[in-house]
C-alpha cells in the first residue's frame, strides 16, 4: 500500500504544472479517495491504467512497462498451462498395513526402493512402520510401460523384479530380473506374498466402469472383487483424493425385490446405519444405488474371516476363543441397544483385524434387512439355515423374530470355535438338517471337546435353547461365568480402545458354499461327525473321524427345552 501512495505522488506530480496552485490540495483528495476504492477493487495494475486515463489530460502518460519487475505481480496462469499437464496413465492404490502412500504414474518408467535414488523411497513414503521393511531392497522393483506392438493406440504396462528377496503379483513370486504384465486390480506384495502392499489401478480400463452411480464415481474408484456371500459381492475401492480403501458389498435389487430407489424410510434408516460407531462394528460410511443395486461402502480390515480362521486352526483353544467371542457378544449388545437385529451372524461375517492370534474382531454385515425388507432377507437366509434358529427355519423365513435370533447364532458359532465343526448338518444320518435345528439334537462328544471348559459348554448351551423366551439374552452372555475372566477383559477392552477413535462408542466399562456346511450326501452312509467345507481332519491329539463313528447314543442329546418348542 505504501508503495502505491509513493506511486500516485511521483505520478501526480510529474504529470502537473499546477499552474492553478490554490486547486491542488482539493484536487489530490479526490485523486486519493477515487484511486483508493480502484485498488480495493483490483489489482495495482488496474489501478495505474485508471490513472493513465483519468490524468491524460494533465501531461504526458506513464508506461505501466516502465516499472520496475518487483513493483507489479501479474498472475500468468491459464488453461492453457492445465492443457500441458501429464496424462495420467495409472495409480498404485496402498493397502492399509502396507503403511506406504499411493502414487499416480505419468511418466513411462518409475523405480521403487529403499534408496534416496528411487522415484519411490519406501523410507519416505511411510514404509519404515511396516514390519517387513528391513527385507526390501536398494532397488526392489520397477514399473513401466510401452506402446503395445498391435495397437499403437495402446500401452502395455510391465512390473520388473530387481530385488532377490521377491516381488510378488497376485501372489505369484516374478524372480530377480524377471518381468510380468501388470493389468489392472493386481495386487502387488513385497518380500513374502502376504504382506500385500500396492493395488494396481489402469485408468484406461477402471474409466470404462459406466455402471456405477455417477456420485460413487466422483468420491470412489472401484477395484478387484475381494468376496462373495449369499447377499451379494464385495469388492475393493479406494477414496480417490486420499486413497483410502474400502471395502464394497453390491446387493442386486432384483435379489430382494427391491424397487428402482429406496425410499423416504429406507434412507432415515442409512443415516442411523451409518451413526452407529463402535470397535467391533464395520464403519458403514455411504450408501448409493443405481436402478439395479445397492453400494455399501464399508470400513476395511485386511485380517480375513473367522470362517477361514477356523478352517486354518481347526478350533481355537479356550483363551483365544474366550477373547474373540467376548468381543462378538459385546459388538451384538450395541447393536441389540441400538434396535438392530443382525439377523445373519455367521463365522463369515465375523471379520478379523490382523492376522494375530489375539485380535480384534468386526461384525459386518448388519442392518441388511433395513435396505431390503425383513421378510426378503430370512427368505433368502433360509437357503443356508445352518446359523438360523429354530424358530425363524419354523416359519420359512416369513414370521417376524426378535434378538434371541442373535443369540442362537451365537451359540452356533462358539461351538465352532471350540470344537472345530458345526452343531447341526446335513451329514448327521439319525436326523433332517431341520429336526436338528428345531429339536435342539447337538452334543459334546468326548473325543472333541475333553479339552473345552465346562463354562465354555454351558454358555453354548444357554444359547443353543430352542424356547426363544428361555434363550439367554447377549446382557445375560456377558455376565456368564465363562466370560467374567478379568484378564481376558482388560486385554479386549485394551483392544477396543487402541482402535477406537475420539468420535467411536468407546466398549462398555469392565465390571468388578465353503460359507455353508458340506451338504454333499455320504454315500457310504457311515456316521460321521459333521465338519465345515474344507477344514482338515482332526490333528493328532483327536481321534480320527473316519476310525470312529459315533454311537447315537453318546452322540446326540436333545435339548432340555425341545419339549417347550
Amino acid at each position: 500500500m505504501l508503495v502505491c501512495c509513493l506511486l500516485f505522488l511521483d505520478i501526480f506530480v510529474s504529470n502537473n504544472n499546477f499552474e492553478h496552485t490554490q486547486h491542488w490540495p482539493t484536487t489530490l483528495t479526490l485523486y486519493l479517495l477515487a484511486s483508493w476504492s480502484v485498488l480495493e477493487a483490483g489489482s495495482l495494475e488496474e489501478y495505474l491504467i485508471y490513472f493513465q486515463m483519468d490524468m491524460s489530460s494533465c501531461g504526458p502518460t506513464l508506461d505501466v512497462s516502465d516499472l520496475p519487475d518487483t513493483e507489479v505481480a501479474v498472475d500468468e496462469t491459464d488453461g492453457a498451462a492445465e492443457e500441458q499437464s501429464l496424462e495420467i496413465w495409472g495409480r498404485f492404490f496402498p493397502l492399509p498395513r502396507a503403511g506406504l502412500t499411493g502414487i499416480d504414474f505419468s511418466d513411462d518408467e518409475y523405480i521403487f526402493g529403499r534408496s534416496e535414488d528411487c522415484d519411490y523411497c519406501f523410507e519416505r513414503r511411510g514404509g519404515t512402520s511396516n514390519q517387513h521393511y528391513p527385507t526390501y531392497s536398494s532397488t526392489h522393483f520397477r514399473i513401466y510401460r510401452e506402446r503395445s506392438k498391435t495397437d499403437s493406440n495402446q500401452f502395455v504396462v510391465f512390473l520388473q523384479d530387481k530385488s532377490s528377496n521377491g516381488t510378488f503379483i497376485n501372489g505369484d513370486k516374478i524372480g530377480k530380473n524377471k518381468t510380468h504384465i501388470l493389468n489392472n486390480d493386481d495386487e502387488i506384495s513385497l518380500s513374502v506374498k502376504n504382506n500385500k502392499v500396492f493395488v494396481f489401478n489402469d485408468r484406461s480400463v477402471s474409466e470404462q466402469n459406466n455402471n456405477l452411480p455417477e456420485e460413487f464415481k466422483d468420491k470412489y474408484t472401484m477395484s478387484k472383487q475381494i468376496g462373495k456371500g449369499a447377499c451379494g459381492i464385495v469388492k475393493l475401492a479406494f477414496h480417490r483424493e486420499t486413497c483410502k480403501g474400502y471395502a464394497v458389498k453390491i446387493i442386486s435389487k432384483k435379489m430382494f425385490s427391491v424397487g428402482p430407489h429406496l425410499g423416504r424410510a429406507a434412507m432415515e434408516e442409512v443415516k442411523i446405519i451409518k451413526a452407529l460407531q463402535h470397535p467391533c462394528i464395520i464403519r458403514v460410511e455411504d450408501l448409493y444405488e443405481s436402478t439395479d443395486s445397492l453400494y455399501i461402502v464399508l470400513e476395511l480390515v485386511e485380517g480375513g474371516e473367522l470362517f477361514d480362521r477356523v478352517i486354518l486352526n481347526g478350533k481355537f483353544n479356550d483363551k483365544v476363543g474366550k477373547l474373540l467371542f467376548y468381543q462378538m457378544v459385546v459388538a451384538v449388545k450395541y447393536l441389540h441397544d441400538k434396535g438392530i437385529t443382525h439377523r445373519d451372524l455367521k463365522p463369515e461375517n465375523i471379520l478379523l483385524s490382523s492376522t494375530d492370534e489375539e485380535t480384534l474382531i468386526k461384525v459386518t454385515d448388519f442392518g441388511l434387512s433395513k435396505f431390503v425388507g425383513e421378510q426378503s432377507l430370512m427368505k433368502t437366509l433360509c437357503g443356508t439355515p445352518s446359523y438360523l434358529a429354530p424358530e425363524v427355519i419354523k416359519s420359512a423365513g416369513l414370521g417376524g423374530y426378535s434378538k434371541a435370533v442373535d443369540c442362537w447364532s451365537l451359540g452356533v458359532i462358539l461351538y465352532i470355535m471350540l470344537g472345530g465343526y458345526p452343531p447341526f448338518s446335513d451329514e448327521i444320518r439319525e436326523h433332517s438338517l431341520h429336526d436338528q435345528i428345531c429339536q435342539g439334537i447337538y452334543s459334546f462328544p468326548p473325543a472333541y471337546w475333553n479339552g473345552v471348559s465346562k463354562d465354555g459348554i454351558d454358555l453354548i448351551e444357554k444359547l443353543l435353547t430352542v424356547d426363544s423366551s428361555k434363550r439367554w439374552t447377549s446382557a445375560q452372555a456377558l455376565e456368564h461365568t465363562w466370560l467374567k475372566d478379568e484378564d481376558m477383559r482388560k486385554k479386549a477392552h485394551q483392544m477396543m480402545m487402541e482402535t477406537a477413535d475420539k468420535h467411536q462408542m468407546p466398549p462398555p466399562s469392565l465390571p468388578g458354499s465353503k460359507r455353508i456346511l458340506n451338504d454333499e450326501n455320504n454315500n457310504n452312509g457311515d456316521s460321521k461327525r459333521p465338519h465345515l467345507e474344507g477344514t482338515p481332519s482332526p490333528s493328532d491329539d483327536t481321534i480320527s473321524i473316519d476310525t470312529e463313528p459315533i454311537a447315537r447314543d453318546q452322540s446326540f442329546t436333545s435339548n432340555p427345552d425341545t419339549n417347550n418348542s
